[in-house]
């Protein structure tokens, strides 16, 4: 049997278009099974509901159950960015989440979350629900869990337009804007609690242009997955 094929869950707005450095990246790293969930603008427009998750994590199931059979595996590797790493958390549970039961943690042996907002004074209702459900790798020892922070912007309410921003995205998290994240979500939040920890120096949520380093440039996943390996 081969290596274990990767199923990627896009973050918050994300499409598998841009992850496709992160896929490339997988394949030289010798994982040649890696699929990327097929979410798009109007699946996360609709996750701001309990039907959207589901509509989500539905296509999540079916790209688990076709990464399996394409590689011959049992299981897979979940990499979830952002709020993918939510759900992905959600997909492990046995039971029922709108009438339907996808106990992924039959199928999935390590769940890394790259810059998920797992701990957070402000979330909402969907993640709140996770956390109050299934605190912390809640399924472990069954699945390993890897949380990846990066460490890249420190919020300044004085600062740059950035470091404005995370300044205030960091506030609405955490109830404190003056420290350190990846831009979007802090570190303290990003480290789930009773996972295995990786914070990353330089290594941004997301970049749009190509000299910024974020969770999916190559350098940067040769890091988080052969140290989560």
């Amino acid at each position: 049997m081969g290596p274990e094929p990767v199923v990627i869950l896009p973050g918050f707005l994300l499409t598998p278009g841009r992850f496709k450095e992160m896929r490339a990246a997988l394949r030289e790293l010798g994982r040649p099974y890696v699929h990327i969930v097929p979410v798009n603008v109007g699946d996360w427009a609709a996750s701001v509901t309990s039907a959207g998750w589901a509509r989500i994590l539905s296509k999540l199931e079916a790209t688990v159950c076709r990464a399996r059979e394409g590689a011959g595996a049992e299981k897979v590797v979940l990499v979830g960015h952002s709020s993918g790493g939510m759900m992905g958390r959600l997909f492990l549970a046995p039971a029922p989440f709108r009438g339907h039961v996808y106990d992924g943690k039959r199928f999935v042996r390590k769940l890394i979350t790259l810059g998920s907002p797992h701990q957070a004074r402000r979330a909402s209702p969907m993640r709140r629900k996770v956390q109050a459900m299934y605190p912390g790798a809640f399924f472990a020892p069954d699945v390993e869990y890897v949380s990846v922070a990066g460490k890249a912007v420190l919020g300044d309410p004085k600062g740059s337009a950035g470091e404005r921003a995370a300044y205030r995205g960091y506030k609405t998290l955490c109830g404190s804007g003056a420290i350190w994240g990846d831009g979007a979500v802090p570190v303290d939040s990003a480290l789930l609690e009773g996972a295995r920890h990786l914070v990353l120096d330089g290594v941004h949520h997301y970049c749009v242009r190509g000299d910024c380093r974020w969770y999916g440039s190559a350098d940067v996943v040769a890091q988080w997955f052969k140290w989560g390996t």
